[in-house]
C-alpha cells in the first residue's frame, strides 16, 4: 500500500561478521562473551581427565602426565593419562566394533549426527576458545575462528555427502537386465593423530572426514593439546556418535605407534605433523600392514611470498606480517620467506620493520595481543639458535631476535617477531621448516628468478604473490609448485584457507593425497568404491 514501509530485504539487515583468520580483529562483540568463558575456565585448570576407550573411562597404571600453559608454566591446563601399547590395542577393538556399528547406520543419519555437532561447536564455541587459548597461547580471535572453521567444515561436507548421495551413483548397464551401482565405503579403524598448532580444527578435520563417511576414529592428540581433544571427544559422543566409533587416548606417540602402524585391524591413518615422524609412519604403515592401505600426511612446508616491483607495498607487508607471525609463525602455511624484486626491496624493509613494531606481543588471555607464546622450551631454544645462527652467516637483522624474560613474559616462552635479511640460498634457515615467528627477506631480478627460488624447496603447501600485473599473476599461478596459493591477500599472504573456499592441499613433501581439507575431493580420502550388479 502507498505509505507503508517496506520490510527490511535480507541483504540490508545488519550482519555480524564471521570470525575468520582474514577478517581478525574485525568485531568487538565477541570480547565480551570470551571474558566470561575465560573467567568460568578458571576452576577447571589443573582437573585429572581420564581415557575413553570403547564405552570405558580409562586410567592409567602409567600414571598422568601434567600439560602447563606456554603462556606461563605455572598454570596446570590439565593432568592427562599416559596411555600404552596396550591402550592403543584396546583402543584398536573398540574401534573395530565401533565400526560395525556406525557403518551400519544409513549416511543420512551420520549426516544428520554431524549436524548436530556442528551445532553443538556453535554453542560451546567461547569455552573452546578459551581451552584453546590456554593450552597452546593463541589469541583470542584465532581460536574463536578455529572453531568457525570446524563449523563450516563440517556443514561443508554434509553438503557434499547430500550432494553425492552417500557416494552411491548408479551407472550405466554392462550387458542385458544389468542395475549397476557404484557405491562408496569406508575402510574401517582410523586413528587420527593431530598437532598442537590448530588442536581442535585439524583434528576435527580429519575426524570428521572418517566418521562421516562411516569409519570410526581413536582421537590422539599431542601431549601439547589433550584437552581440546577431549572437547572434540565429547561433543562427538554429545551429538550422537556411539560409544567405540570415536575414542580418545593420551600419553606420548611413541607409546601408540607400534600398535597403529602394524595392527591389521586399522584400516587407515590420518596425520598432521612433522615431515620426520610423517615419513616414518608412512614407512611402516606399508610394511607392517598386510597390503597396503590409504595413510593421510600434512607435514608442513617453507612458504614463500613474492612481492615484485609492482605490488602495493603496504598491502603486502600486511599480508606478510599476518602470514609470518599470526600464532608466532606456528602454522605449517605461516610465511617463512620473502622474495623482494630488487628495487623495491628497501621501501619494502622499511615498512616491514615499522609493522612488525607495531606487533603486541604477549599473554593472549588480553584481547590487545596479536602474537602470544611459543609452544615450549624447545621452540625458545631454536629461535635463539636460529639468530645467532643468521647472525653469524652474516645476515643483517631487520627486527625482532629477542626472548622477552621481564615482567609478565617471564613464566611463558615468550620471543619477538624477527625478520633477517641477506641469507644464501643454500643456508638452512631459508630451506628448513622452524616453526617460530623467523623470516628471511631476499631479492630478487626477475619473477623467473624469484619463482626459481620460492620452488626451490621440498615442500609444496602455500605461497603468495603481490602485484597489480595481472600477467605476472597468471604466471605465479602457473609455475608455482604449491598446493594453495594466493594473490594480493592483506590478510594473510600464504595463510587462511577455509573450507568451501580454499582446498588445504600440500605437495610434495607437505602432503601425501593430494586432497586436501576443504577440497571437494577430501572425503575420497576416506572410502574405496565398490562395484554392485544386479540381473534380472
Amino acid at each position: 500500500m502507498p505509505g507503508k514501509k517496506k520490510p527490511a530485504s535480507s541483504a540490508t539487515k545488519k550482519r555480524v561478521p564471521k570470525i575468520t583468520y582474514t577478517t581478525l580483529f574485525a568485531d568487538d562483540s565477541i570480547n565480551p562473551k570470551f571474558e566470561t568463558a575465560l573467567k568460568k575456565f578458571g576452576p577447571k585448570l589443573g582437573q585429572s581427565h581420564s581415557m575413553y576407550i570403547g564405552d570405558r573411562e580409562v586410567r592409567s597404571e602409567a600414571g598422568e602426565f601434567e600439560h602447563r600453559s606456554p603462556i606461563d608454566t605455572s598454570i596446570v591446563v590439565g593432568k592427562f593419562q599416559v596411555g600404552t601399547r596396550v591402550h592403543a590395542k584396546e583402543a584398536v577393538e573398540a574401534a573395530r566394533k565401533g565400526f560395525d556399528v556406525w557403518r551400519s547406520r544409513p549416511w543420512q543419519e551420520r549426516v544428520r549426527v554431524l549436524e548436530k555437532y556442528a551445532r553443538l561447536i556453535d554453542e560451546r564455541k567461547f569455552d573452546i576458545a578459551v581451552a584453546i587459548t590456554y593450552e597452546v597461547g593463541k589469541n583470542r580471535l584465532e581460536a574463536l575462528a578455529e572453531c568457525w572453521e570446524a563449523i563450516d567444515a563440517v556443514k561443508f561436507y554434509v553438503a557434499v555427502m547430500r550432494k553425492e548421495n552417500g557416494y552411491t551413483i548408479r551407472m550405466g548397464p554392462g550387458g542385458p537386465g544389468e542395475h549397476n551401482f557404484d557405491v562408496c565405503k569406508p575402510y574401517g579403524v582410523w586413528p587420527v593423530i593431530s598437532p598442537f598448532n590448530f588442536p581442535f580444527m585439524l583434528a576435527n578435520g580429519m575426524a570428521m572426514g572418517a566418521l562421516i563417511t562411516g569409519n570410526s576414529v581413536i582421537l590422539k592428540p599431542t601431549s601439547e593439546a589433550p584437552l581440546t581433544g577431549l572437547m572434540l571427544y565429547h561433543l562427538y559422543r554429545d551429538a550422537g556418535v556411539p560409544a567405540g566409533a570415536v575414542n580418545y587416548v593420551t600419553g606420548p606417540g611413541g607409546n601408540f605407534e607400534d600398535e597403529f602402524v602394524s595392527n591389521p585391524d586399522v584400516g587407515g591413518i590420518a596425520f598432521t605433523g612433522s615431515r620426520d615422524v610423517g615419513m616414518r609412519l608412512f614407512r611402516r604403515f606399508h610394511t607392517e600392514q598386510p597390503y597396503p592401505k590409504p595413510i593421510l600426511l600434512e607435514m608442513g612446508s617453507k612458504n614463500p611470498t613474492i612481492v615484485t616491483s609492482k605490488a602495493d607495498i603496504s598491502k603486502a607487508v600486511e599480508g606478510t606480517v599476518r602470514a609470518a607471525f599470526g600464532y608466532g609463525g606456528q602454522k605449517c602455511s605461516a610465511t617463512s620467506r620473502v622474495y623482494v624484486q630488487k628495487e623495491v626491496k628497501n621501501k619494502f624493509l622499511a615498512a616491514l620493520k615499522e609493522r612488525v613494531a607495531k606487533v603486541n606481543v604477549g599473554d593472549p588471555r588480553d584481547k590487545r595481543i596479536f602474537m602470544g607464546p611459543v609452544i615450549n622450551e624447545k621452540a625458545v631454544e631454536k629461535f635463539q639458535s636460529s639468530v645467532a645462527d643468521a647472525k653469524q652467516s652474516g645476515a643483517r637483522l631487520v627486527a625482532g631476535g629477542s626472548v622477552l624474560k621481564e615482567g609478565p613474559s617471564q613464566k611463558g616462552y615468550y620471543v619477538t617477531p624477527t625478520v633477517v635479511t641477506d641469507l644464501p640460498e643454500s643456508h638452512r634457515l631459508v630451506k628448513e621448516e622452524l616453526f617460530i615467528p623467523f623470516v628471511v627477506v631476499n631479492e630478487f631480478s626477475t619473477l623467473d628468478e624469484a619463482l626459481a627460488k620460492a620452488n626451490a624447496t621440498e615442500y609444496g603447501l602455500t605461497a603468495g604473490i603481490f602485484t597489480a600485473d595481472k600477467k605476472e599473476m597468471r604466471k605465479f599461478f602457473d609455475n608455482i609448485e604449491f598446493g594453495v596459493s594466493y594473490a594480493n591477500r592483506s590478510g594473510g599472504s600464504t595463510t587462511g584457507a577455509w573450507p568451501g573456499a580454499q582446498s588445504f592441499t600440500g605437495w610434495k613433501a607437505s602432503g601425501v593425497t593430494g586432497r586436501g581439507v576443504g577440497s571437494p575431493f577430501y572425503l575420497l580420502n576416506f572410502v574405496r568404491d565398490q562395484s554392485e550388479t544386479t540381473v534380472e
